[in-house]
């Protein structure tokens, strides 16, 4: 597939999600009770924590957590350009996104492409969409579909090379390949605190928008191409 893949008909992206609320306590009595039953699975790894200890991961879970912010790449020409949807009310954040997949990224040419998007991008996207009563885009809909007809690239999975038990960070993967990324002052584990104690949406789609830089230099590492220059990145 990437011999032949013209970037150009590619939509790079990834999201940042939080908690739904900003405390364990905030929770309703059912989703405290639903919470804690989910943290008891996630106590095998770390048994001295409370449900309460614990909740700030509930973001990475898309029936406890929401999307804040979706940050979406494209190659023209010989630019990246690049564009984010950030903001409290996640209906508006996914229907925007909505919006532009349906608009712009809708023929059997287009794909989707995130770093563990299989696993994580794409179906918190999808189910998310759902919860919010949204129609999911044709694109990122499989429902229906063979895996042939999916249009969806991983740069986690194509370095796995058919290695299912192999998890290789962005981070890393930007290492090994020298690709160079701007110093960050916040990682994955803080977007909760940047977003619920901080409110700083902004350091939040930055974080994002730089992750969407690594994964499309990623591939075009894996396509034997140039990396795109300081000069050559575009913010929208």
């Amino acid at each position: 597939m990437l011999k032949d893949l013209n970037l150009e008909y590619v939509l790079f992206l990834d999201i940042e999600t939080v908690p739904a609320v900003a405390r364990f306590t905030d929770l309703t009595k059912k989703y405290r009770a639903l919470w804690e039953k989910k943290a008891e699975q996630m106590k095998r790894n770390n048994p001295e924590k409370t449900a309460d200890e614990l909740y700030p991961r509930a973001g990475i879970y898309a029936e406890f957590g929401k999307v804040v912010c979706i940050s979406c790449g494209f190659v023209k020409g010989k630019t990246f350009r690049l564009k984010s949807f950030f903001g409290d009310d996640e209906h508006e954040v996914l229907q925007q996104f909505s919006e532009l997949l349906s608009g712009y990224y809708n023929t059997d040419s287009h794909l989707l492409c995130a770093h563990n998007g299989k696993e994580f991008d794409f179906p918190y996207l999808s189910r998310r969409m759902l919860v919010n009563g949204l129609k999911i885009p044709e694109i990122l809909n499989l429902a229906g579909k063979k895996p042939w007809e999916v249009r969806h690239l991983d740069t986690m999975e194509l370095w796995k090379f058919g290695d299912y038990k192999h998890y290789t960070s962005l981070d890393l993967l930007t290492t090994i390949f020298d690709i160079p990324t701007p110093k960050e002052d916040m990682d994955g584990s803080m977007v909760w605190k940047v977003y619920w104690e901080e409110n700083d949406l902004e350091r939040i789609a930055r974080y994002c928008q730089e992750d969407v830089i690594a994964t499309a230099q990623i591939l075009r590492r894996y396509m034997g191409l140039p990396l795109f220059g300081e000069k050559e990145i575009i913010l929208r």
